[in-house]
């Protein structure tokens, strides 16, 4: 790494200690020139895909907008905020696992559906007659097959 002081392209690693959590990793570095320390500080950079929408608008993926989604689907009903975490976590790393830069809305709307599906079957169904467009109790019947098998 290059000293910020005196900008000699070489410095040494005097201390590396991550830090409390593990996230990151704390470095006192030594300039060989000037002799002056520094600390540098080293995390992973994890970037989530963009979310490609159905109108073909591109936006950065927002977590905030998935638990709302969760929260809505499971208002008043006996899920936990640990479970809905949880369920927001197992999205988040799918999408991180799958290391693409875009994802199209859909699948994320179809990720959300199966942890609903895991978690509680009435937010499931509300979640379902949003995504889908309910229009009348033929496509609840339907869904409810769907979550039959």
């Amino acid at each position: 790494m290059k000293c910020p002081f005196c900008g000699a392209p070489d410095t040494q690693v005097i201390d590396s200690r991550a830090n409390d959590d593990g996230t990151s990793i704390r470095r006192r570095r030594k300039c060989p020139v000037c002799h002056k320390r520094y600390t540098t500080y080293e995390t992973a950079e994890l970037r989530m895909p963009t979310i490609v929408k159905t109108n073909g608008q591109r936006e950065d993926f927002k977590r905030a907008k998935v638990e709302t989604s969760f929260r809505r689907a499971l208002h008043k009903r006996p899920v936990t905020t640990e479970q809905i975490d949880a369920a927001v976590e197992r999205i988040e790393q799918a999408l991180l696992l799958d290391g693409g830069r875009e994802i199209k809305s859909q699948k994320i709307g179809e990720m959300v559906m199966e942890e609903l599906r895991i978690l509680d079957k009435v937010g499931y169904i509300r979640f379902a007659s949003v995504y889908h467009s309910f229009e009348g109790v033929d496509d609840f019947r339907e869904a409810l097959k769907d979550f039959r098998k």
